[in-house]
């Protein structure tokens, strides 16, 4: 069984928010391979279904970012997931609008979502970054974190989200540098 989070906040002021590029994400994975309707269980937003012949759990926590591990440790306790087969899919300002980073285990680099996740299930889970620009210098990163894509950023993060999900049968086969490199040789004009 594996476990794909999309972390961002609940509500629909934020689903253009940068902060809610994992929400995205799972939404379109669910559309592509067809998983269940979301329900509302462990404090979040549960879709289930086999992506390549693997049970496949995808999850949208609505606990708010800061708080997204209590959904997820709920979740893993209870179909007794293991942490190293979890998929984490979240914002990044550290990198450029629509190139990705994805790895295995490491710290949270200051994104509370992580961070709670770290405290609840410990680090050794893979973490998909998600770009989400820079904000400019008169701005604070908590406030570029909450504003909406404009429409020339949306056409990035489009891109960028078609390619995770087309080759997220590499990511979940843990091919996890594979599943980074091409994901970004994929992108067009970025």
């Amino acid at each position: 069984m594996l476990l794909l989070v999309g972390l961002g906040n609940p509500g629909p002021n934020n689903i253009n928010n940068r902060h809610n590029i994992g929400f995205k994400i799972i939404d379109a994975i669910n559309k592509q391979f067809n998983l269940s309707k979301q329900k509302p269980k462990f404090k979040g937003l549960l879709t289930t279904g086999k992506i390549d012949d693997k049970k496949v759990y995808a999850i949208k926590p609505l606990t708010f970012m800061n708080n997204s591990g209590i959904c997820i440790k709920e979740l893993v306790e209870y179909f007794k997931i293991d942490a190293k087969d979890v998929f984490v899919f979240h914002d990044d300002m550290d990198i450029n609008l629509g190139k990705i980073k994805a790895k295995f285990g490491g710290g949270s680099a200051g994104h509370n979502g992580i961070e709670s996740i770290d405290k609840s299930i410990g680090k050794d889970y893979s973490r998909v970054r998600v770009g989400i620009g820079h904000p400019k210098e008169d701005k604070k990163s908590n406030s570029h974190v909450l504003e909406d894509f404009d429409d020339n950023e949306d056409e990035k993060i489009q891109d960028v989200t078609e390619n995770i999900v087309k080759l997220v049968p590499t990511l979940i086969n843990k091919e996890i540098e594979t599943f980074s490199s091409k994901v970004n040789q994929n992108l067009h004009g970025i």
